[in-house]
């Protein structure tokens, strides 16, 4: 089944999954429609994609049959008057899909209409990249069909995982935030290379690649991470070394808290 997708803000997000869409081939770049408030986002969406760039909010919501809201948090209400009006006595009519953080499902009902199709997405910036871990929530109204369009769309950019939306926050703290934890241990793995008198430009590239292997082992071989750790550590070998100094520092526990810690802030910041 073919269908048109709009968006609503042409930033990074919404040009990472536009790209997606229209390099699987899910979506053909003349049934893409967008809108922004910033001409220079139009210009570079249209010239990236060939897309089409609207010159209302309007035209987007008349054009699309599954529209997402690419807009920051605090620019959402001002977003969603326009879009309101055009959905006018028939809200259910088009799937409605926002990546915006922090916010329920319940400020779209109330906002647009109770009557709506609507996902509830937590995206990553890897989405940039074509390697996002997203989860979704549906509300009431969506249909297991929207869910499948909602999971194939994100899937042209990495994995994605429907859950009740009362697990979106957890999946904030995870793999919204999980990219910086990331960061942070390729940064201190590199400084770890340079004490150990590596060049700075090799340990970083190392140590990026060394996550990014070690991460690919484990999506393609689905093999526990325990046991893959156990299959590289001799005894009385070098990595056992490395290991029980990871422990003695609580890498483990700082992870989890990091984790905790970043759940509870975002259900803080949606109001909880």
């Amino acid at each position: 089944m073919s269908y048109n997708v709009g968006f609503i803000g042409l930033g990074q997000m919404a040009s990472a999954l536009a790209g997606g869409f229209i390099r699987s081939e899910i979506v053909a770049s003349e049934n893409v429609y967008g809108f922004d408030v910033s001409q220079n986002a139009c210009e570079k969406f249209k010239a990236t994609y060939r897309a089409n760039v609207c010159e209302t909010p309007n035209e987007v919501v008349a054009n699309a049959d599954v529209l997402f809201f690419a807009v920051k948090p605090q620019y959402m209400l001002e977003a969603l008057e326009p879009v309101k009006h055009s959905l006018g006595d028939d809200p259910g009519r088009l799937l409605c899909v926002s990546i915006a953080a922090g916010l329920p499902i319940s400020f779209y009902e109330k906002n647009l209409s109770p009557k709506i199709r609507f996902a509830r997405v937590m995206p990553n910036t890897p989405c940039l990249v074509g390697e996002a871990a997203s989860g979704f929530a549906l509300n009431a109204n969506a249909t297991s069909k929207d869910g499948e369009i909602v999971k194939s769309l994100l899937s042209t950019v990495g994995i994605a995982f429907e859950l009740p939306e009362n697990q979106l926050d957890a999946v904030t703290g995870l793999s919204g935030s999980g990219p910086a934890y990331g960061y942070v241990a390729i940064e201190a793995l590199a400084d770890g290379g340079v004490m150990a008198g590596l060049p700075r430009a090799v340990a970083l590239e190392l140590a990026a690649q060394t996550l990014k292997g070690a991460a690919e082992m484990f999506l393609k071989t689905k093999t526990h991470p325990g046991a893959l750790k156990d299959a590289v550590t001799s005894p009385a070998g070098t990595t056992i070394a490395g290991v029980a100094a990871l422990e003695e520092r609580g890498f483990r526990s700082a992870l989890i808290e990091a984790v905790q810690r970043a759940t509870i802030r975002s259900r803080e910041l949606g109001g909880k």
